[in-house]
């Protein structure tokens, strides 16, 4: 499946910004989605992820209570939400689909992946 995501920018601390990604290629319904980020000289970390029917989220504890994972399978999209930035929050936010169940974690694991979407959050 190819991802492609966007909205990223440049916010305020204590902004929101939704990020979307669109996906094509395969039954997009049939896969769990998820988000990642990486920042500059830190390893790419879990942020949040939802499966094949939205009926089940997981998110990083550091993001808990700010962002929001969803999809639309009629229109191939999954979505971040992100509200209440800190500049703690930025990195390049990476899109990925596909993976095995318990194993939303281990970046390695997950099938396909967008080009990223960078998110800066700045006064």
């Amino acid at each position: 499946v190819q991802l492609v995501e966007s909205g990223g920018g440049l916010v305020l601390p204590g902004g929101s910004l939704r990020l979307s990604c669109a996906a094509s290629g395969r039954t997009f319904s049939n896969y769990a989605m998820g988000w990642f980020r990486q920042a500059p000289g830190k390893e790419r970390e879990f942020v949040a992820a939802l499966t094949w029917s939205g009926g089940n989220t997981d998110y990083a504890d550091s993001v808990k209570g700010r962002f929001t994972i969803s999809r639309d399978n009629a229109k191939n999209t999954v979505y971040l939400q992100m509200n209440s930035l800190t500049p703690e929050d930025t990195a390049v936010y990476y899109c990925a689909a596909d993976a095995p169940p318990g194993s939303w974690y281990q970046p390695g694991l997950w099938g396909s992946w967008g080009q990223g979407t960078q998110v800066t959050v700045s006064s």
